[in-house]
């Protein structure tokens, strides 16, 4: 009888079972609150501004890595639900933190953030997780009982909070009033609540990768004490992330007011900043063929943008001293259509192609042209 031989490990096997938290990845995350520490409250010259925008990028592949260990540690779909929180919550602290300093100039702040977040990450980073995908694995397979539910939620929340705050009757302007404020926000809460437990425990298997023979998908999950050092160094690598952000709007700013761009411009900028981990962690799922995961992770941080943003902001409201604006213009509201009719088309069938990556990366390019060009 043939004596039987265990099979090599998988690459991605042997590297969990080394350290799975190279030196760079530790370093990283204190390095960026060392440095952001360092230059708080400083000007911005040319040598402070490029070291800030170095440690900004190296606080993200730090932020993508403990991400990845985290993801891999405790399966799919809660590895992409850990990255989507973790960023929105730290987005919502920013956005109200900005609101409570800029007074009633940033009474559009809100919606403009949230606006921007959820054209990013259905135009632009389905869009290139599409490209990326399809390129390397041709047609790319993903659950239609997970996504339709997680974009059908998305159109409802965005109706709610962006559009229909524009035709309201009862104050004027694209505001609510306290009570349709306090509605809004309960039920985006509630409905990201349900989305949520759907996700992670009723129909947990709607939102997993659909079977490949990629080897990382097989690799030995990390240990327990490796995967809560990177869950901590994930959450401190996102507040450098949004600190540097910060830090460097100031510059933004100024560079976008002497070009004289719209002042929107560098909320779209420091917006693709903040969600730039969701986008790394998105672009190596689709490299991988997990296009599930990439998906999970476009959805799901719209979803969380708007079901924690809009809650907060609502139990905040009576503090601040402005209404604050949540409706959209109408040129804006036929850009959030178009994206919501192609993604309808794009996510219906089950598998998908570059081409349709190519008409969400044709969107995204118009969002940003017209918010240059309005």
């Amino acid at each position: 009888m043939k004596k039987h031989t265990p099979s090599a490990p998988a690459r991605g096997a042997r590297w969990f079972r080394a350290p799975c938290l190279p030196v760079w990845s530790l370093a990283v995350p204190l390095v960026g609150l060392f440095v952001l520490g360092g230059a708080w409250g400083r000007p911005l010259g040319l040598l402070l501004g490029a070291l800030l925008t170095g440690t900004l990028f190296a606080a993200v592949a730090a932020a993508i890595h403990h991400a990845e260990v985290v993801a891999h540690r405790v399966g799919e779909p809660f590895g992409t639900l850990v990255l989507a929180v973790a960023v929105t919550i730290i987005e919502v602290a920013l956005i109200v933190a900005l609101m409570f300093a800029g007074g009633e100039s940033a009474n559009t702040l809100a919606r403009d953030t949230v606006f921007s977040a959820v054209m990013i990450v259905c135009n632009g980073v389905l869009g290139l997780s599409l490209v990326v995908g399809g390129l390397r694995h041709g047609v790319l397979a993903f659950r239609v009982e997970g996504t339709n539910p997680a974009l059908a939620s998305l159109t409802a929340l965005c109706g709610l909070a962006l559009v229909l705050p524009s035709f309201t009757t009862t104050t004027a302007g694209p505001t609510y009033s306290g009570a349709q404020l306090a509605f809004a926000g309960i039920s985006s809460l509630a409905l990201y609540g349900v989305f949520v437990f759907v996700q992670t425990v009723r129909h947990r298997d709607y939102f997993l990768p659909v079977g490949n023979s990629n080897e990382e998908t097989h690799a030995a999950p990390p240990p327990n004490s490796a995967a809560w050092t990177s869950l901590g160094l994930l959450l401190v690598s996102l507040v450098g992330v949004v600190g540097l952000a910060k830090a460097l709007a100031p510059a933004l700013d100024a560079g976008v007011a002497s070009a004289g761009l719209p002042h929107a411009v560098a909320g779209v900028v420091i917006a693709m900043i903040v969600l730039l981990p969701e986008t790394g962690a998105a672009l190596r799922a689709a490299h991988g063929n997990r296009m599930q995961s990439s998906i999970n992770l476009a959805l799901g941080s719209g979803l969380a943008s708007i079901g924690l943003t809009i809650p907060v902001v609502a139990a905040l409201s009576p503090m601040f001293a402005f209404p604050l604006a949540l409706g959209l213009p109408p040129m804006q509201i036929v850009m959030l259509s178009l994206t919501v009719m192609v993604a309808t088309i794009t996510l219906g069938s089950g598998r998908a192609t570059v081409m349709q990556g190519a008409v969400h990366l044709v969107l995204f390019a118009s969002f940003l042209f017209l918010t240059v060009v309005p």
